[in-house]
């Protein structure tokens, strides 16, 4: 019996083991590289104003977010799933947040950690509805918007909750120049990517979505990785929950509208499959940076939203378009 795919082979994508796959791999970080360089470069001569230390801290204090929960959609697409519902989950674990330390009194170590237990409920159900009852994830997770968003407005009472000082130091503290906050989305796409390329469980995450049936008769445990993915996300969403509100210092019900396709868009840009099977957590980074540099570049631009939006959404099609040809050229698609 053919043994499943390794997330190696997921990470860097190739028909053949070893230094083949290894150079693709490499090619592949190179490509996204020369891609992020050049909107820099691109932008830092059509603006004076780009090659600044205030455009690359606004760069580097945003990012923090929607990188930890690219993390989590990133398992949540290799598995072949989706989840629509992290902007809401961000939200509401942020509600709570903001409503225990201003209204219970509760000490951030403590609101933090309800936060963060929020967003692994929120994703633990997610993953068992879809699993217990074999919907698709895309119809379970669109519930879960609507639940998570109502859920928010009830605790805010639709009203936005100032919090203060109390979480402001998440955001503001640095080390070494840099935001902790960056520092510790960094982190969570280094783990993520040994999680992915280095354990058993990210070997089973990749078979379930090559071939869950496959994955089945090699014994492993499709409904538990499933369920662990999900809870993974939902984790994420809010601790991304807690970089926005630290930012904004601030709970507001309507706080992550539309965050999950920027999410979606940036780990489909770093090439990780809608089908399944195959994915980076460290290209997804990269789509990030990407979306990141190229919101700013055209905001300093003086590029209006509605443009903003057009050319964001035709550069995450010509990906999705790339990645469908790169892998027809290596056989991957018939």
């Amino acid at each position: 019996m053919t043994p499943p795919p390794t997330s190696r082979d997921a990470a860097t994508p190739s028909l053949l083991p070893g230094r083949g796959s290894l150079t693709a791999g490499l090619t592949e970080y190179v490509g996204m590289l020369v891609v992020l360089a050049g909107l820099i470069v691109t932008f830092g001569l059509l603006t004076d104003r780009f090659f600044t230390k205030t455009t690359f801290d606004m760069i580097a204090s945003q990012v923090p977010d929607a990188t930890i929960a690219a993390v989590g959609m990133t398992f949540v697409l290799i598995i072949a799933g989706i989840d629509l519902s992290v902007g809401s989950v961000l939200a509401l674990g942020g509600a709570w947040l903001g409503v225990a330390i201003v209204e219970a009194d509760s000490s951030v170590p403590m609101a933090i950690a309800g936060c963060l237990a929020v967003g692994l409920f929120c994703g633990l159900l997610n993953g068992l509805v879809t699993v217990a009852w074999r919907l698709p994830s895309f119809i379970v997770t669109l519930g879960m918007l609507e639940v998570a968003r109502g859920g928010t407005m009830i605790v805010l009472d639709s009203r936005t909750a100032y919090i203060g000082s109390a979480i402001e130091p998440i955001a503001d503290a640095r080390v070494a120049g840099l935001p902790v906050s960056f520092l510790l989305a960094v982190a969570t796409v280094a783990v993520g990517q040994l999680v992915l390329t280095r354990t058993v469980f990210g070997r089973h995450v990749v078979a379930v979505g090559s071939s869950a049936e496959t994955a089945r008769l090699c014994g492993v445990n499709v409904p538990r990785v499933k369920l662990m993915v999900f809870g993974l996300c939902g984790l994420l969403a809010s601790l991304a929950g807690v970089m926005q509100v630290s930012r904004a210092a601030s709970a507001n019900p309507n706080a992550g509208a539309g965050f999950e396709l920027e999410t979606i868009a940036a780990v489909v840009i770093g090439g990780t499959s809608l089908m399944g099977g195959r994915g980076s957590v460290v290209r997804s980074f990269f789509g990030v940076l990407i979306i990141a540099v190229l919101t700013s570049g055209l905001a300093q631009l003086g590029v209006r939203d509605p443009t903003k939006r057009l050319i964001t959404g035709a550069v995450i099609v010509a990906a999705v378009i790339l990645d469908y040809y790169r892998q027809r050229l290596k056989g991957g698609i018939a």
